[in-house]
């Protein structure tokens, strides 16, 4: 019979177990079953960035449900709602079986002899005539580490392709950015056990209590505890993190470094700047100081919105405190100035001497549960193990490890980064693109765009997913991929933290796991390396960790002694985890040395404004030498702002129910219940101006596209609209709804990370008649995706009844 701890749907967060400052954090162990399971298997969730280890039940061969594991140092055997039912995606009936090749317009089952023959024909056919830059991969942030170092090694030494990037830029390339920029390496420098001890919370453009629902779970215990840490949220939104800020700061989309810059000055105005801290461990202080000398809190109103006294108020918070903790996510990383707000925070741990020690950390936040291991293998166009690729003795490490010729491996310009990657395949340069557990065809901002690239007759597209999705519609080729629980890989959080996720049943049909996939590619290309040997001398996930793990070797993130043994023994181990440290590293920097040195950092750094590169000799010649580095930048108004055609603001989100476009969570009928529909979030005013009451069906336009959407008024600030953009066709092909039809194709300079969080949109109410022109090109370009007939509208549905928990403000 089915049983659960409790209702998490209702309950999103569960019952507290308050903890002081300096106590163990309790376990509470959430479950939920459909079925008594016959056995329990090791798995880790996929469905946020948290990483929560759970251990995952079987019957019959089938997943029949999740428990927490209390031993777990990420959550001590909590579980949010995403984790204890998004599992059931992987029983569901519309899985993929078989390989699939277009035939004659249609996608029609073939054998996987068939499909890889044809990949690989069309390989060697386009590496011969045009070179390996005619290929392209496009990844997720869902696949196991062992799957993306052999995907990195298949393209970086096998084809020797620069064209290598995953959905993660739009998601996380800020973070990665930010730590690079600041402390010469990617790698969070503080851990989740900080926010045991910590005196005070800053959460920057994240909505903690939706994005990671355990995470939210430990705060909302040191809050339920005595002596509760002070927290400030920026957030334009009053979502639920919000509604618990000792200050909640409300500014306009797009100016968060004349927020932060105000927030800097304060602290600097205030002489709390721990002097002997940044003298002896960082460089740049004087400029920072210079730089914001101007951002008075009477200015950063004007700028931003913020009143002054709440500025004042936040400020002397963070002068103040003794230990701090901040999180950043994707209010600053898919916004204006998106890595130069997200090095602003850095800054001000810098010049508070707060990092590398109990309590005091920073947590640049990723969106997806193992977007961290694409950065760390070189999946997502960086270098395997943070090497740099503007360093020739790193590229020399990587050629003797693969033992390859170094001009291979490509490294003789930046890596083409995922929008660029878009861009030639939109100008015919790129004409194979080869797209892994991701569902661009809703992810990516400017939809239309998208199709049309898909669409090309010179692309020959391969999607590798679980799911028809709304982008393996536009295949060429579908190859169906396993699911996670249907095979064994490790994954690293946010906190470093390495877990494994163990196979525990076999996956449907034919479909195969990624590893496999790439393995059989390498395998049919015949990759040699410089003595004739195969190039991927790995076969299974852990003789594939044991190469990782050389890979390494003395780089930041340090696997060496780290095992699968470890890994099982209880609870996940946070990198690095080498002789020095063989049970892992709770927080890194606590020596105060930084891996800023000219021939160890991973970069030589960016201007934040334009993007340029500092050269190997600027760098060298002002090595910092294990010193932190400080860049100050001025704010600038974001590119698209409303006008008079177009007079509100955009932002997108996401919602607590759902993970990225829902091809897993929208398969669970109780989260679907919980979160049917995308919705447009306005306030009361912009709702009166434009006539429309609540549930009402709303028209949003942008210059790129429309969607209708039911209104939803209340808790946002005038002048801002919100959509969640999880929803795309596959389950509702009678409009468009997905929020990217409207988004815009530009992207941060440093971390080129696309900018979903404004646009220049204007509403209207929505009638039963579709007006002519935009609106019915986007209606049919919806119908031609999913094939069915276009109706004339959206036929009205009752309004539903607001949920009486997280769907108000999750975003």
């Amino acid at each position: 019979m089915p049983s659960e701890t409790r209702n998490s749907i209702e309950d999103i967060w569960g019952d507290r177990t308050p903890h002081a400052a300096g106590q163990p954090w309790p376990a509470r162990v959430d479950e939920r079953v459909t079925q008594t399971p016959e056995r329990w298997v090791r798995g880790t969730c996929v469905l946020c960035s948290n990483g929560c280890g759970l251990d995952i039940g079987v019957k019959d061969g089938r997943i029949v449900g999740v428990r927490g594991l209390a031993t777990d140092v990420t959550n001590r055997g909590r579980l949010g709602p995403k984790g204890l039912h998004g599992w059931v995606a992987n029983n569901s009936e519309d899985r993929l079986t078989t390989p699939l090749i277009r035939r004659d317009g249609q996608l029609q089952a073939a054998t996987w002899d068939e499909a890889m023959d044809l990949i690989v024909q069309r390989s060697r056919a386009l590496v011969k005539e045009h070179t390996a830059g005619s290929i392209g991969f496009y990844t997720s942030g869902q696949l196991f580490l062992e799957e993306y170092y052999t995907l990195g090694v298949i393209g970086k030494a096998g084809l020797g392709t620069p064209h290598m990037d995953g959905n993660t830029r739009l998601c996380t390339a800020t973070a990665a950015a930010a730590l690079k920029e600041s402390f010469g390496s990617d790698g969070q420098p503080g851990s989740y056990e900080d926010l045991d001890v910590t005196d005070c919370l800053l959460h920057v453009g994240h909505n903690v209590a939706s994005q990671q629902t355990v995470l939210w779970m430990r705060i909302l215990d040191r809050l339920a505890a005595p002596n509760p840490p002070r927290v400030i949220v920026i957030d334009p939104r009053q979502t639920f993190t919000a509604e618990r800020a000792t200050v909640h700061l409300a500014p306009r989309v797009g100016t968060n470094v004349a927020v932060l810059n105000g927030l800097l000055h304060l602290i600097i105005r205030a002489g709390r700047v721990d002097t002997a801290f940044v003298q002896a461990h960082t460089v740049g202080f004087d400029e920072l100081k210079s730089t914001v000398e101007t951002y008075t809190p009477e200015y950063v109103e004007e700028l931003s919105g913020v009143p002054a006294a709440d500025l004042r108020a936040a400020g002397e918070i963070l002068a103040s405190t003794e230990t701090l903790v901040s999180t950043v996510l994707q209010g600053v990383y898919q916004s204006m100035q998106a890595t130069a707000a997200a090095v602003q925070v850095n800054n001000l741990h810098l010049i508070r001497g707060l990092i590398g020690k109990p309590g005091s950390g920073i947590l640049q936040m990723n969106g997806q549960p193992t977007a961290q291991n694409t950065r760390e293998t070189g999946a997502d166009g960086d270098l395997p193990g943070f090497r740099n690729w503007s360093n020739p003795e790193h590229i020399r490490q990587l050629a003797r490890l693969w033992n390859v010729p170094v001009n291979v491996i490509p490294h003789w310009s930046p890596p083409t980064h995922a929008m660029q990657i878009w861009r030639y395949c939109e100008q015919g340069s790129i004409k194979m693109l080869w797209i892994q557990a991701t569902n661009p065809a809703v992810s990516m901002p400017d939809l239309g765009r998208v199709r049309r690239i898909l669409d090309k007759d010179d692309l020959f597209v391969i999607v590798q997913d679980a799911f028809l999705t709304e982008t393996a519609r536009h295949a060429d080729v579908v190859l169906p991929a396993a699911l996670w629980g249907e095979k064994t890989g490790t994954f690293t959080n946010v906190s470093r933290t390495v877990h494994i996720s163990c196979k525990a049943v076999e996956p449907p049909g034919q479909a195969r796991s990624d590893l496999d996939i790439f393995l059989d590619y390498a395998r049919r290309m015949d990759f040699r390396d410089g003595d004739g040997q195969p190039l991927i001398k790995w076969h299974d996930p852990e003789s594939t960790f044991e190469a990782w793990k050389a890979c390494t070797r003395g780089r930041p993130c340090d696997y060496t002694a780290l095992t699968y043994d470890k890994l099982l023994a209880g609870s996940g181990i946070p990198w690095p985890v080498n002789e020095q440290h063989p049970d892992g590293t709770k927080r890194l920097y606590e020596d105060g040395v930084f891996p800023t040195s000219a021939d160890y950092a991973e970069t030589y750094g960016q201007d934040l404004d334009t993007g340029a590169a500092v050269s190997p000799e600027e760098y060298r010649a002002n090595d910092p030498q294990g010193r932190a580095v400080i860049k100050a930048t001025h704010y600038r108004e974001p590119h698209e702002v409303p006008d008079e055609a177009y007079p509100l603001w955009l932002t997108t989100g996401r919602q607590v129910y759902h993970f990225h476009t829902r091809t897993k969570t929208g398969r669970s009928e109780e989260l679907n219940r919980a979160a049917p529909d995308a919705f447009v979030q306005l306030s009361a005013e912009d709702a009166a101006a434009a006539g429309i009451e609540d549930g009402e069906w709303v028209l949003v336009e942008s210059r790129r596209g429309v969607v209708i959407e039911r209104a939803r008024i209340g808790h946002i600030v005038p002048g801002l609209v919100f959509i969640p953009w999880h929803y795309g066709s596959w389950d509702d092909p009678s409009r468009p709804r997905a929020a990217n039809e409207l988004t815009l194709s530009e992207w941060d300079p440093v971390s080129k990370q696309p900018h979903f969080k404004y646009a220049a949109v204007r509403i209207s109410r929505y009638t039963a008649t579709p007006p002519p022109g935009l609106l019915g090109r986007a209606v049919d370009a919806v119908q031609r995706l999913v094939g069915s007939p276009a109706p004339a509208a959206p036929a009205p549905q009752p309004h539903t009844p607001r949920p009486t928990t997280g769907q108000r403000v999750d975003g």
